[in-house]
């Protein structure tokens, strides 16, 4: 097997929750190459399932394709050393003011690992209870109008493929949640 060594990296922008960097590798045969990438913090994702077996998807405006968008609780996992399933608990209560009393680990995966280090972590959420209203965090920017919709899984599914459900970190986390809950 080949040994990829970085044989220069340089930082071309620092930003909030990533750095864009560029790095030269050696390549098989005697070359190298320059690569650009993020190097992103990372994220979770929790997949709220009700008692009657009805996940909680979010509905969210995202910026770079400019539309609203269908997508599960998530964040970046912007705290130092924080635990993702600490993240995942924390973003469940922020964005749709939701506690649960079990997380299970669905995985984690690279969500475009030709131009991004980003790693989500994705959770499934069972045992929910709303969030005491005195504890509840203020939503803002995007997220002031974020709204809970209960969807039945099939057809959450069925939106995928319909195309009514676009953003990709969803669709995989729908697909988890499904692999999760036949395996059970």
């Amino acid at each position: 097997m080949h040994d990829y060594r970085v044989l220069d990296s340089e930082n071309l922008h620092h930003g909030w929750c990533y750095d864009l960097k560029a790095e030269t590798i050696a390549m098989p045969g005697g070359g190298t190459a320059r690569r650009e990438y993020m190097d992103h913090c990372g994220a979770v994702v929790a997949v709220p399932l009700d008692d009657q077996g009805r996940v909680g998807l979010i509905r969210q405006y995202r910026v770079p394709p400019r539309e609203l968008m269908w997508e599960f609780p998530a964040g970046l996992r912007d705290i130092e050393g924080e635990d993702p399933a600490v993240a995942a608990r924390r973003e469940l209560a922020e964005e749709v003011d939701l506690n649960a009393a079990e997380l299970v680990k669905l995985g984690e995966f690279f969500t475009t690992p030709g131009i991004s280090t980003e790693l989500i972590h994705y959770f499934l959420a069972t045992g929910l209870s709303p969030v005491p209203e005195s504890e509840r965090h203020e939503r803002t920017d995007e997220e002031t109008h974020i709204e809970l919709v209960w969807w039945d899984l099939d057809k959450a599914l069925a939106a995928v493929a319909d195309g009514e459900i676009r953003n990709g970190v969803c669709a995989l986390a729908l697909n988890l949640a499904r692999f999760h809950l036949e395996r059970r």
